[in-house]
């Protein structure tokens, strides 16, 4: 979309850092400085704060933004009307007629020439958790064929991380401009407003949708202050405004169920801001893998780039894994992930390239779901090549793929289990594994 209006700024770029404080301002002098409210702002602009965390949260923990607008958003939500988005489900969502208990993996999700908004185009595959006690996640997966025009959204239930697999799109935020790409991935906050755009499309990906504590980076424990995600490469968008009197509406997603309102401008009017409640987007090629240099390799937890904690130390809401191009050294070592069952539910999507675990069958676009304490690993293809692959150094490449892992069971919705493309055959990729015990010491 252009600006039609001389005073809508867009995006000059990106201030660098993860949960660290920013100021920014579209027009010299818009920041107040030394106080966060003045009792007249410059410019005639309304101070007003957005607080992601409760006020007497700890210290480092706490987050807020204060935003300089030309007007409040109390003007931006009118009288709410209930509307339906069909495809959009919220936890707790089981429906008696689908089996969640079962290992599956889906084609990508076809696209569509029907107009399709990052509303009306959101799909839900899985939910976890409850959206009204603010634990679990849910899974989707989107398809864009059209921008939002003068069409405005937020959460209030949670925060959404998007995963691009094809296409480009233009997140328009309160805070600024994010354009987002496959490898990218961007962090959008509970109860900030925005504005999809399709730069260039069809474009599909995938989103977590947070219900829980917000992400962050993992604790690196030994590792030390280097490597996996480094907070100076998430990017945070520099201010960005809109002064426009023009009908739009607002879409409020609220406890599962969705609201819209009608009023008369560009709710995107923040003119200068500061703070650490701010969206993000992060180039997941500069995520820099650690593993074993002689043998065995750790838990795949090493390969987490993003974690929302949960009221159990260690165990997570949500862990954002990234399965990335690396080299394989660990000598006398089977390298692909093991035959495993854990008390994590497991699902996973390919951005691109050939997974190891999984050559054939688990394609870019594609999703599969391996739920809590049911047994997983690699098809026999995958086993027998790594059982008897020569272990020099190997460089893993052209490939990356990534997970969403919850300590919750994860439940498919309707669409999942009976219309998404899901592979009926997927677990007739372990029917050909035989048995090689014979009872005879040694390694067979």
């Amino acid at each position: 979309m252009t600006y039609d209006n001389p005073t809508a700024t867009p995006a000059a770029g990106y201030m660098p850092g993860f949960g660290n404080d920013f100021e920014t301002e579209a027009l010299p002098g818009a920041l107040p400085q030394g106080m966060n409210s003045p009792q007249k702002c410059n410019y005639g602009l309304y101070g007003e704060q957005l607080s992601g965390t409760a006020f007497t949260a700890p210290s480092h923990q706490n987050e807020r933004t204060w935003c300089y607008r030309i007007r409040p958003s109390v003007k931006h939500t009118h009288r709410f009307t209930k509307i339906d988005l069909p495809q959009w489900k919220s936890a707790p969502n089981i429906d008696p007629d689908v089996i969640s208990l079962g290992q599956y993996r889906w084609n990508p999700l076809p696209h569509t020439e029907a107009p399709l908004t990052w509303l009306t185009g959101m799909h839900t595959m899985t939910t976890a958790g409850d959206v009204n006690t603010q634990t679990g996640m849910a899974s989707h997966i989107y398809l864009v064929t059209a921008s939002m025009v003068d069409e405005y959204f937020y959460s209030a239930d949670s925060e959404l991380l998007i995963v691009p697999q094809e296409g480009k799109l233009r997140l328009a935020t309160e805070l600024g401009i994010i354009d987002l790409a496959p490898q990218e991935i961007a962090i959008i906050p509970r109860g900030l407003v925005y504005r999809v755009e399709l730069v260039e499309g069809p474009a599909r990906g995938f989103v977590c949708e947070n219900y829980g504590q917000k992400f962050d980076l993992p604790g690196r424990g030994p590792i030390g202050a280097n490597c996996m995600a480094n907070r100076r490469d998430f990017k945070t968008p520099v201010a960005a405004f809109e002064d426009r009197e023009t009908p739009s509406k607002v879409t409020v997603k609220w406890c599962g169920q969705f609201h819209e309102t009608e009023i008369g401008h560009s709710p995107l009017d923040v003119v200068a801001w500061h703070g650490n409640y701010a969206p993000v987007k992060y180039d997941l090629n500069t995520y820099c893998p650690v593993g074993a240099v002689l043998f065995d390799h750790p838990d795949p937890s090493i390969f987490t780039v993003l974690t929302a904690p949960s009221g159990v130390e260690g165990t997570a809401n949500i862990d954002f894994v990234l399965f990335r191009e690396r080299w394989m050294v660990a000598e006398n070592t089977f390298r692909p992930p093991w035959y495993h069952k854990n008390i994590m539910s497991e699902l996973m999507g390919n951005i691109y390239g050939q997974y190891d675990a999984k050559p054939q069958g688990f394609v870019p676009g594609g999703m599969s779901l391996h739920n809590m304490m049911l047994p997983h690993g690699p098809d026999k293809q995958a086993f027998e090549g790594a059982s008897n692959a020569n272990l020099g150094p190997d460089k893993l490449d052209h490939t990356m793929s990534f997970m969403f892992e919850t300590r919750f069971p994860q439940h498919l919705t309707r669409f999942a289990a009976k219309e998404a493309p899901l592979q009926d055959d997927y677990i007739d990729c372990w029917t050909s594994l035989e048995k090689t015990f014979d009872g005879t010491p040694g390694v067979k």
